[in-house]
């Protein structure tokens, strides 16, 4: 059963159906929803966007819950979906060693090209041990997002799911829609 929703696009952004005012559009509203609804991740400055949108929609999703307790637990699994999986970072992290006269990596740019990143994420801030899985599909198809997550409950210890979309193809063209479901 689905309790809670957030939906973020660059010129969007609702919680539980209501619209969040706000004045910035595009990457610069990712960073003013940061300052204005969480503003104590300083390491949120250093991800990619893909993970900057999956850890501020999980942020409005668990202040609708109320429960910030960040104890352990075991009971909540986080599980995405998206289209473009790690599209930016990759693309990111190709430029810099593109070129072989100036061939440098940067392993905090290499890090970013997984998208399961952003669901380490949001498990590490909030201490939860439960399943993590980012599951790369065609569109946005929510008959398969629920298939998925009614699975994730066939483990007994699951009792609660971050799930959905969380889509991103560079700084200004990004989507997210997270739930948070629970055991029925």
């Amino acid at each position: 059963m689905i309790k809670h929703q957030v939906f973020i696009s660059p010129n969007e952004v609702k919680v539980d159906g209501k619209a969040l005012t706000h004045n910035e559009k595009g990457s610069a509203l990712l960073t003013e929803l940061y300052r204005n609804h969480i503003g104590d991740y300083p390491k949120f400055f250093k991800m990619d966007t893909l993970s900057k949108l999956g850890f501020i929609a999980s942020e409005l999703l668990l202040n609708i819950e109320g429960d910030r307790s960040f104890e352990p637990r075991e009971d909540r699994a986080v599980i995405l979906f998206n289209r473009n999986a790690s599209l930016q970072a990759d693309t990111h992290y190709q430029s810099t060693i593109q070129d072989p006269g100036s061939f440098f990596p940067s392993p905090a740019a290499f890090v970013y090209t997984l998208p399961n990143i952003v669901t380490g994420e949001i498990s590490i801030r909030n201490k939860y041990f439960g399943e993590t899985s980012f599951i790369v599909i065609d569109d946005y198809d929510e008959q398969i997002i629920m298939k998925n997550l009614k699975n994730a409950f066939q483990d007994p210890m699951t009792t609660s799911i971050i799930g959905g979309w969380v889509d991103c193809s560079d700084e200004e063209h990004f989507e997210a829609t997270l739930f948070l479901v629970y055991k029925f």
